[in-house]
């Protein structure tokens, strides 16, 4: 577990490209709120928007995850801990006037980028949405 990356992976990094490619700009590893001890991957401040790249062995992802062989039970029990957390963290954003987006590690960067985009501006603006 310790060369599992917090921060930077990837999938991550895949994504933070293409939304700067557009011209989107946003903070990284960052707390959206005062307050609510959680990191979120991105950070859009002025637009409250918040996005997490979720791995899908470690959230638990209904396509790509897999039962771990060894340890089971103990990995099982992270896994749904993981997601309890990542429920609560999402209310908790969104009853502070927060948007909550949940990536999954293996989709497309494109994609991703295009639902953020959309819940940044509801017009094509792709400028300055940070």
């Amino acid at each position: 577990m310790q060369s599992n990356r917090g921060r930077d992976t990837g999938p991550e990094i895949r994504l933070r490209s293409e939304l700067h490619r557009r011209g989107l700009r946003y903070f990284v590893d960052r707390t959206p709120v005062n307050g609510i001890r959680r990191r979120a991957d991105i950070v859009f401040p002025r637009k409250k928007v918040a996005v997490f790249v979720d791995g899908c062995f470690w959230h638990g992802c209904p396509e790509h995850h897999t039962i771990s062989k060894t340890n089971a039970q103990y990995w099982a029990e992270k896994v749904t801990t993981n997601r309890r957390r990542d429920r609560q963290t999402d209310e908790l954003l969104a009853s502070a006037g927060w948007s909550v987006i949940r990536v999954w590690e293996h989709e497309n960067a494109l994609t991703a980028a295009d639902r953020i985009q959309r819940s940044l501006c509801h017009d094509p603006c792709g400028k300055n949405a940070n």
